[in-house]
């Protein structure tokens, strides 16, 4: 939150020239804006992969019965704000390519305010906005994957799958040192960065790779190389990488910006998508999940508390903003309709989702 607000004092303060010009500084190749958003957003994707297949393995998507709930709520908070940002957008087949930025949630930020609330919010809530997010993240993975690929190298490509293969092989021959992963992740990204398929999602095909089962001799699966891993890079995908990625791409000049510019339908499709969107399509999804019997409402939680966490899914920013950059690439003035959009809209949902949960009156159950 800090890097955002920094980001935008610095976009629109005497400095803006210095913040603009140094994102585009050319380092062996590619500006600085495009290593962080390639090259640092690679290492965030490697801990969303380790975090998907941890949990599907061994966490809260191992079985069907406890990815019904989330998994539905999640398509509902994909579609209905893809739908309303079409809508808004169906006339123009250039600004249409944006329809997939409302869909994301960031859930570093919406689990940030669920922990301002504390106990107020019931931990069977946080579990589902976890799994709900994490899910939501490999919806957006597939989407980047399917509509956000330039022209393809062939070659590249084959000599990525071929590393993908040799990472398989490793993982089925039982090799849990993980300097080896590493190093041919490395060739991966490069690979994949010369392929036209987008960089970031090396990290994903890398992270599915690394073993999760225990290193001999210590049974705790705390010990697997996948969790060492996810362990080792969190703090740094945390505290630096997300803020790098936030303090680079959340800049956008608002001075001279007339107030209608929100009312744009690029801004606007974004905004409502989340805002709107995302409370409906989750909230509407996992109830009618609810009502038909295939899960529960989420233990000691209210259906106002679940609403609640409903609006928390609005809040899009770091994925949004990824999405936005590759749904407009080299288009300033897109990019700072899409920022404008993915900052209103993820403000109004944060705001909102922490006024009701912190207003909500606990479940009966509670009581």
């Amino acid at each position: 939150m800090g890097a955002a607000g920094l980001a935008l004092v610095l976009a629109n303060s005497p400095a803006a020239d210095f913040y603009f010009t140094s994102l585009d500084l050319p380092i062996f190749g590619m500006t600085l804006l495009h290593w962080i958003n390639d090259g640092l957003m690679a290492v965030f994707f490697l801990l969303v992969g380790l975090e998907i297949k941890r949990e599907m393995l061994d966490g809260q998507l191992q079985t069907w019965s406890r990815r019904a709930l989330p998994g539905i709520g999640a398509v509902g908070g994909m579609l209905v704000p893809a739908l309303i940002y079409i809508a808004l957008n169906l006339d123009d087949p250039l600004l249409i390519r944006g329809w997939a930025i409302p869909a994301a949630t960031d859930i570093a930020f919406a689990l940030g305010i669920l922990s301002l609330l504390g106990p107020r919010v019931p931990v069977s809530l946080k579990i589902f906005l976890t799994t709900l997010a994490i899910l939501d993240d490999l919806g957006a993975v597939v989407i980047i994957a399917l509509f956000y690929t330039s022209e393809l190298s062939m070659l590249a490509l084959g000599l990525a799958g071929a590393s993908l293969a040799a990472l398989i092989a490793m993982n089925r021959f039982g090799v849990t040192r993980l300097w080896p992963y590493l190093l041919l992740g490395i060739v991966l990204w490069a690979l994949v960065l010369q392929s036209g398929v987008h960089a970031t999602l090396a990290g994903v095909a890398l992270a599915l790779t690394i073993p999760l089962q225990p290193t001999p001799g210590k049974p705790e699966s705390a010990s697997s190389p996948l969790h060492i891993l996810e362990h080792g890079i969190q703090p740094w995908v945390a505290f630096l990488i997300v803020p790098i990625f936030g303090l680079a791409n959340a800049g956008v000049t608002l001075i001279g910006t007339e107030p209608g510019a929100l009312l744009e339908t690029v801004p606007l499709g974004i905004a409502l998508g989340l805002f709107l969107g995302k409370q409906v399509g989750v909230f509407l999804f996992s109830w009618a999940t609810i009502r038909c019997n295939l899960a529960d409402l989420p233990a000691g939680a209210s259906w106002l508390q679940f609403y609640g966490v409903g609006l928390l899914c609005g809040i899009g920013f770091t994925m949004s903003l990824f999405i936005g950059a590759l749904a407009f690439p080299g288009m300033p003035e897109m990019s700072d309709a899409v920022k404008i959009g993915v900052l209103a809209g993820s403000l109004l949902s944060a705001l909102s989702g922490w006024l009701l949960l912190r207003l909500a009156p606990p479940s009966p159950e509670d009581n």
